[in-house]
């Protein structure tokens, strides 16, 4: 085995280099009002892009107001959302950093309380709105259900994501990511958990992931040949009667053929986090697996917590890229402290210099 510092090593995705194999995760903040980024989100990123992340992932961005998990979500379904986040962009890229933003829909787990506050269903007579899904899902209040998409209303999440696309790139993001991952819409219709379909967006496998293919087709006619584009998939549902970690290889395969560049993978939605083996690196051999029998690049994400423990990732082929969550938040100059830890000389913004490890 290698003992080569991979975690700072560049990679090259498409017509973009990362400085090193570090992201910052998407991590939704429930602070933004009527969807527009303002100052928290250009610290909260800005602040990463400081201490020496190699891409940022913006929290999940609602494509339309319906597809918000709460009020307080980000979005980009209008084209005033662009200025704002064209701004923390420019800084973004300013740090020598690389900017994603993840295009995402709620379905059912839309209209949504910020997790400060319950994160229970909020009704359209408390000033929520009406969630939609693959088929009708009784929600978190137990009383009320999600509206079952009809054939004219997936037309037009589709359209939605590929105008979404078009704003990201005016805003400068560098990278794509469609969030296909979590119990949310796209999530809901790849597994048999959520998805109760008859027509040709239920029932088979084929049918099943027939609307994430046209999303990632709706997408690809809007970006260059030089944009990257990433898929947040749950690798396994983590029930019995669920997606299974064979059926992500096999749409693996399939992301693959229609010009994806990278799995981002990452598991659950459908059960409760005690049901989940939450362990360091748990979510890991789900991108081995994913990478070795498709040969797409990965990302690792799950209790990554050190820079030994994330490069060991990337010396034994695991995984291309380190996606950092929880730990990210606690230490926004990760980075840093881990090119220390491995003996790596990193450039630092010129104003710490003062403050450099070595």
């Amino acid at each position: 085995m290698t003992t080569e510092n991979i975690l700072f090593s560049p990679l090259k995705i498409k017509g973009i280099t990362l400085k090193n194999r570090i992201v910052m995760s998407p991590m939704c903040q429930y602070s933004a009002t009527d969807g527009f980024a303002d100052d928290w989100h250009l610290v909260h990123l800005g602040s990463r892009a400081v201490g020496g992340t190699g891409l940022i992932i913006t929290e999940a961005m609602a494509v339309s107001p319906e597809g918000r998990i709460s009020a307080g979500d980000l979005g980009i379904w209008s084209d005033d959302h662009i200025e704002p986040l064209r701004r923390i962009n420019r800084f973004i890229h300013s740090q020598g950093a690389m900017s994603g933003v993840q295009l995402a829909h709620a379905g059912y787990k839309a209209s949504s309380a910020v997790p400060w506050n319950g994160g229970r269903y909020v009704s359209v007579e408390n000033g929520g709105w009406v969630p939609v899904s693959p088929s009708a899902t009784l929600l978190s209040d137990h009383q009320t259900y999600s509206q079952e998409l009809s054939t004219p209303d997936i037309e037009k999440v589709i359209l939605d994501f590929k105008k979404a696309t078009q704003r990201a790139l005016e805003a400068g993001f560098d990278v794509i990511e469609i969030h296909a991952a979590h119990g949310y819409l796209l999530n809901e219709f790849l597994s048999p958990v959520a998805n109760h379909r008859t027509d040709e967006y239920g029932g088979s496998f084929e049918n099943r992931v027939r609307l994430l293919l046209q999303v990632v087709e709706a997408v690809k006619e809007i970006i260059t040949s030089e944009t990257p584009l990433f898929v947040r998939i749950s690798a396994t549902d983590w029930r019995e009667d669920g997606w299974t970690a064979d059926d992500s290889v096999r749409l693996a395969h399939l992301l693959k053929d229609a010009g994806v560049d990278l799995i981002d993978c990452s598991t659950g939605g459908f059960v409760a986090p005690s049901a989940i083996p939450i362990a360091p690196n748990y979510q890991v051999p789900f991108a081995e697996q994913i990478k070795a029998e498709t040969g797409i690049k990965t990302g690792a994400v799950g209790l990554i917590t050190s820079a030994e423990q994330a490069n060991e990732i990337l010396q034994t082929g695991k995984a291309d890229l380190i996606f950092l969550a929880r730990e990210i938040l606690r230490n926004p100059y990760f980075a840093q402290n881990a090119a220390y830890e491995l003996g790596e000389d990193v450039e630092v913004p010129v104003q710490y210099l003062r403050g450099k490890r070595s």
